[in-house]
């Protein structure tokens, strides 16, 4: 099936009759990526995280399937590729029961936003947390409530996006993103058991960091690491690298640590797609 909605255009398997519990138990997964030129910005990566979670949920779906998927709604327009796996009905029960029904897989592709970009970010500290004990907290899942609450708190406040501590009152990372800080060479960033995601992009800043001069490790922070850190940044798939430059009305450092990694983030993509993200900015920004 393709078809427009909303400007979008979507491509995929519609679930059979009786395969909705994707849709009323968020029992699935999905993957946000960024299409340039043409081509989904690390797809393979992509595609290895969401088959690691559908094998945890116990519901496999064939790689292939869901590339192909992808490229039947990647436009030559920079856009965003939303790929996402839905749990066919088995019954009624959590566990479920029955025949299984195939997983639904749906892909759709929407205009990249603008000012996606190296805009700078102010945060505020959201009184929802992250369940480091949860295997929720290392997939992306459907079920997105505590994100979309947290979010939604931070725009309450004024904030642009919402910084996530840990049941421990550590920092996880933010709503939409993994945070990092820059103290003098060091590079740090929480560590999986703190209840992160392991992102895309994370994963690519924490390589390259030797060229940039940096020295990378995984260590729990706190909230005021962030406050006395030089620099503090997000990462995702998306927006590559954002300053974050506010925590709850208190400004923070900010070198150029964030626009080195995204400058290096953006050579990393040229190689990938031949397009320099940055040509995608409107003029003057």
């Amino acid at each position: 099936m393709r078809t427009r909605f909303d400007g979008k255009s979507i491509s995929g398997t519609v679930p059979a009759p009786g395969g909705e519990r994707g849709i009323l138990l968020g029992d699935g997964a999905f993957e946000t990526i960024l299409s340039l030129n043409g081509t989904p910005v690390w797809l393979a990566a992509h595609l290895d995280r969401l088959e690691a979670a559908l094998s945890t949920l116990g519901m496999p779906v064939g790689r292939k399937h869901m590339e192909d998927e992808v490229r039947a709604v990647t436009g030559r327009e920079p856009g965003v590729v939303r790929l996402s796996v839905l749990r066919g009905g088995s019954g009624r029960g959590l566990a479920g029961a029955g025949p299984e029904v195939p997983p639904a897989v749906l892909a759709s592709f929407a205009p990249l936003p603008r000012g996606v970009f190296r805009e700078p970010v102010r945060m505020a500290v959201s009184s929802v947390r992250r369940n480091e004990g949860s295997p929720s907290s290392r997939m992306k899942t459907l079920s997105y409530a505590d994100n979309i609450l947290a979010s939604r708190e931070a725009a309450a406040k004024g904030a642009d996006e919402a910084l996530m501590l840990n049941n421990a009152g550590r920092v996880a990372s933010a709503s939409i993103g993994n945070i990092f800080i820059v103290r003098g060479a060091r590079l740090i960033t929480p560590p999986g058991t703190e209840g992160v995601l392991g992102g895309i992009t994370r994963r690519r800043v924490l390589e390259m960091a030797s060229g940039l001069g940096l020295e990378a490790a995984e260590a729990p922070l706190s909230v005021g690491d962030l406050v006395s850190a030089d620099a503090v940044f997000m990462t995702n798939s998306l927006r590559l690298a954002s300053p974050v430059t506010e925590l709850d009305g208190t400004a923070l450092k900010c070198t150029d640590a964030a626009y080195r990694v995204f400058s290096r983030l953006c050579a990393d993509i040229v190689s990938e797609t031949g397009l320099d993200p940055r040509e995608t900015l409107p003029r003057g920004q």
